[in-house]
């Protein structure tokens, strides 16, 4: 059985002008010689484990600030019992009937 170093997809004819392209590049974009498009190095880019990560952390950071805005906004909310657990949802019915009820109180 004989093994071949390169699949015949990333065969490069030796009449190729220029670099080989790397595989993060040029493999897999159909007829080789056409350049990627913009979509398609974007969607490479985003595959890239760096990329993912990075994208991961961010997330994060940024569910965990609309978490903090949420607690914020349910401790200025009068409830009872005060601990009553909410749903984000039910904070912001809350929160509006709430703020529609200080107009009401501020207009009479």
């Amino acid at each position: 059985m004989m093994l071949s170093s390169d699949p015949p997809s990333l065969s490069i004819p030796s009449s190729h002008p220029g670099p080989a392209p790397s595989p993060a590049a040029g493999a897999g974009s159909g007829a080789g010689a056409e350049p990627l498009t913009r979509e398609e190095r974007r969607r490479r880019r985003r595959a890239t484990a760096k990329y993912r990560t990075a994208h991961a952390t961010r997330e994060r950071i940024r569910v965990e600030a609309f978490n903090v805005a949420f607690g914020e906004l349910r401790r200025l909310l009068p409830t009872l019992p005060p601990d009553k657990k909410l749903s984000k949802i039910e904070i912001l019915r809350l929160a509006i009937c709430y703020i529609s009820y200080l107009n009401h109180v501020l207009d009479v």
